[in-house]
């Protein structure tokens, strides 16, 4: 009988139609490679259950299955200017998973209901456990696809109140820095380009931007506060609108995310306002565009390579502890990243 061969990068790379050296580099998390390649050789780790060399010591092969859930609810911010990052999350978790023997598959939902996607995940056989992308997920999606008894992780979001495994970003550290950053350029007429899109991160920022301004000693202007859509279209139609009807400006703005910002920013310069002449601007995401946008923008970095490894671990902890072991919800931090827009 033939012996079972152990599959190797080459394999990977003929797999996924690429080199060698792509899959090296997307195992490893680095290059500048798109999200479709890294994608498509993730899919081809997962299928032929490749193993790197140094995990073989703990199994002679990939024991069992992992499946990373990205659920795109309303596409608001789960969506194609986004993909860098669902990219970096999926190089964490791809990378800790192959070291503690999983394969990982990755399955896409846009648009469809909440339910469905549990139903899906409760008649999927051999999979152990579920790391599910929660950006635009409720409360109540949360519990409905918890309910489904499969071990679960939820990464980009977190509940206080609800019993569940989270691996986020830590919002208020990360608002923080950024207002301590206007602060200490002098600024005090401190503005917020925030979002009424249903993302409990979106909340989490809004939150902290209140509790922080406070910590500072800084007066909250609430016309100083801008509400737009979380797309590039949406906040340079919304930041339009709002200087047309006369709206006032601060000195600078806090940007719930980069997209938003770079919309913003667009609207600014249409009506001559010059950054960081004349506002200066900070996001949220340090997208790779941020550093090549005009001019260059200031922005928190918060390292989701780091945030899809942790869930990962964690949720082999779940998978092989207790079934008593009481729920965790972990905060990763964040750095801000200093350019010419703030």
């Amino acid at each position: 009988m033939k012996s079972k061969t152990i599959p190797t990068i080459r394999d990977i790379a003929a797999a996924s139609g690429v080199s060698a050296a792509t899959v090296s580099l997307v195992l490893n998390g680095k290059g500048e490679i798109s999200e479709a390649t890294r994608v498509r050789v993730l899919e081809a780790v997962s299928r032929l259950k490749y193993v790197p060399r140094a995990s073989r010591s703990r199994s002679s092969e990939v024991k069992e299955t992992l499946r990373f859930l990205k659920i795109a609810k309303h596409g608001q911010t789960v969506n194609r200017d986004h993909s860098h990052f669902i990219s970096d999350y999926i190089d964490g978790m791809s990378q800790e998973a192959l070291r503690r023997g999983y394969a990982l598959e990755v399955t896409s939902h846009d648009g469809e209901t909440i339910a469905a996607i549990a139903e899906a995940v409760a008649g999927a056989a051999g999979v152990s456990g579920i790391i599910a992308l929660g950006t635009e997920l409720s409360e109540g999606d949360i519990r409905l696809l918890q309910s489904v008894g499969t071990p679960i992780v939820f990464i980009d979001t977190f509940h206080d109140v609800v019993e569940a495994n989270f691996v986020n970003m830590n919002n208020i550290d990360a608002v923080y820095k950024v207002l301590e950053r206007f602060k200490s350029r002098g600024f005090s007429r401190i503005g917020f380009v925030a979002s009424h899109v249903g993302t409990t991160n979106f909340k989490l920022r809004y939150d902290a931007f209140f509790r922080n301004m406070e910590r500072l000693g800084l007066e909250v202007d609430p016309s100083l506060i801008i509400s737009v859509e979380s797309t590039f279209n949406g906040a340079h139609r919304g930041t339009s609108e709002y200087l047309a009807s006369g709206g006032r400006l601060a000195e600078c703005y806090f940007c719930t995310n980069d997209i938003m910002a770079f919309g913003f920013a667009r609207a600014l310069r249409e009506n001559g306002i010059g950054i960081p002449e004349d506002v200066s601007l900070i996001g949220f995401d340090n997208l790779p565009m941020s550093a090549t946008s005009d001019p260059p923008l200031t922005t928190i970095d918060v390292s989701k390579r780091k945030i899809g490894f942790h869930a990962v671990a964690l949720l082999d902890d779940i998978i092989n502890g207790p079934p008593d072991l009481p729920c965790v919800k972990m905060l990763v931090g964040a750095d801000l990243v200093a350019r010419s827009s703030g």
